[in-house]
């Protein structure tokens, strides 16, 4: 049952991270304009981070081996029309639609491992591995979609296929069934009001680049969410079986770890996608290249699933988080030494590394999320971090996006090209330090016992 989930995770950020490398192929061969091209991620963006929420209360009570693998099947058949289409409205739309499908998989996933395994070292091991595929599928995706491009663009919509085929057999048979939760209504209320606010922010979060933060658009978008957010608060206050309780967002460790997965990805989504584009346009590496220096956090993250869990049992969620999220930042910074003639072993690789290391506390992430929420919101749990994650990250890129583009040269030289990406660099790494101090947060209280022991011990003394 765990391996299937994974294969599933895996495949989720396999798909993410192919399309990148497919853009220019599809935009070439479609004659689609760039405006136009980044809608292929955007769209997928759209129906993830958008419904999110609704994916994993939505498990919580129609059962969630029922959901997971009806949406499983919407994903394969997305992913075979995409292969199929060449209409760029209609590739789109499947990319969407693929979007929709993970936003029920990845939480409903979540919460069958967190249902099915006991809170304490098993859930660990369980979770740790889990995480790992999921972030091990993103990094492999770039290795497996500059091979896929290679073959023609296609091929990047059609590998998904018979793997989601085969594992909708495999978890036909082996996720065990489960019952819908036995009190809850239908919240239609809220189940619109949410999916509303969610689909909007994150619509004008991912355009707001090309119209203008500063657009009446923009604003006026930003304005409605407000009114819409405001609206599904106040009806989730006044339903008897809210869609979400409002106190799951009072748990600590789930606004912690929320607020760190949000640095992490975002920060590292960024890096990422600057990166890709000073290393592959500017100075003409390959699509195969830049995997392959790309490819040792992937590594990492796939080897990080034999320590994570026995880190977290020896020291708990919080200081793992703390620690790999400095290491993180510490990376990131190293890489700003990066010239127009960057040599591999003495600047990107350490950085690389780094950043590889960084996510060993991924993991952790989901554990602490999860810890102490009842059998019968974990998917709502899986839900708030992973829109967290979704959102946040499409927050952070947006901002690192329109940076980057503010001040783009007449003469785009390697040096002219890379002074324009520093900024958008400096800004991944500040986000990621913030969330590597709110991170270190967790050591304050433990100071603050220690100091009072040690007041005690020298109030004894003078006693």
């Amino acid at each position: 049952m765990l391996i299937t989930l994974c294969i599933v995770l895996f495949l989720d950020g396999l798909d993410v991270s192919m399309i990148g490398v497919a853009l220019p192929s599809i935009g070439t061969e479609l004659h689609i304009q760039t405006s136009t091209l980044q809608w292929l991620v955007s769209g997928y963006v759209l129906g993830y981070g958008g419904l999110l929420l609704l994916g994993g209360r939505t498990a919580d009570l129609l059962g969630r081996r029922k959901v997971f693998l009806i949406a499983l099947a919407v994903f394969a058949l997305a992913s075979l029309a995409g292969a199929l289409v060449s209409s760029p409205a209609l590739l789109i739309l499947t990319r969407f639609v693929k979007g929709l499908a993970a936003a029920f998989t990845a939480p409903t996933g979540l919460s069958i491992i967190t249902t099915n395994f006991a809170e304490g070292p098993a859930r660990n091991k369980a979770l740790s591995i889990y995480t790992v595929f999921g972030a091990g599928g993103y990094s492999m995706g770039l290795l497996f979609g500059g091979l896929m491009t290679g073959l023609g663009w296609r091929w990047t919509f059609l590998l998904p296929v018979p793997v989601a085929l085969a594992a909708l057999v495999a978890a036909y048979f082996l996720v065990p069934k489960d019952k819908p939760a036995e009190e809850g209504g239908h919240d239609l209320i809220g189940a619109l009001l949410s999916t509303a606010t969610m689909l909007l922010l994150v619509y004008t979060v991912v355009s707001a680049p090309q119209a203008g933060w500063g657009s009446a658009r923009t604003i006026g978008s930003f304005v409605a969410v407000a009114v819409l957010g405001a609206a599904f608060v106040y009806a989730e206050s006044q339903v008897k079986y809210p869609l979400v309780r409002l106190g799951i967002l009072r748990k600590p460790t789930l606004v912690r770890a929320s607020l760190a997965i949000i640095a992490v990805a975002g920060s590292y989504f960024s890096w990422q996608f600057i990166t890709t584009l000073y290393l592959q346009d500017t100075l003409g590496w390959s699509p195969l290249k830049l995997s392959m220096a790309l490819l040792p956090v992937g590594l990492l993250v796939v080897a990080s699933a034999f320590v994570s869990d026995k880190l977290v049992d020896r020291f708990g969620t919080g200081p793992i988080i703390a620690v790999t999220m400095v290491v993180m930042a510490v990376g990131y910074l190293m890489y700003l030494r990066i010239d127009t003639a960057p040599g591999y072993l003495a600047v990107i690789l350490p950085a690389v590394l780094l950043v590889g290391i960084g996510w060993v506390g991924f993991p952790a992430i989901n554990i602490q999320a999860t810890s102490g929420i009842e059998d019968d919101e974990q998917g709502l749990a899986a839900g708030v971090l992973q829109t967290a994650m979704q959102v946040g990250a499409a927050i952070v890129l947006a901002v690192t996006t329109a940076i980057v583009t503010s001040n783009v040269p007449s003469d785009p030289t390697p040096s002219a090209m890379l002074d324009t990406y520093r900024p958008g660099l400096e800004f991944a790494a500040g986000v990621s330090i913030v969330g590597a101090l709110v991170a270190l947060t967790v050591f304050i209280p433990k100071l603050r016992a220690r100091r009072q022991e040690a007041r005690d011990v020298e109030v004894e003394l003078v006693g």
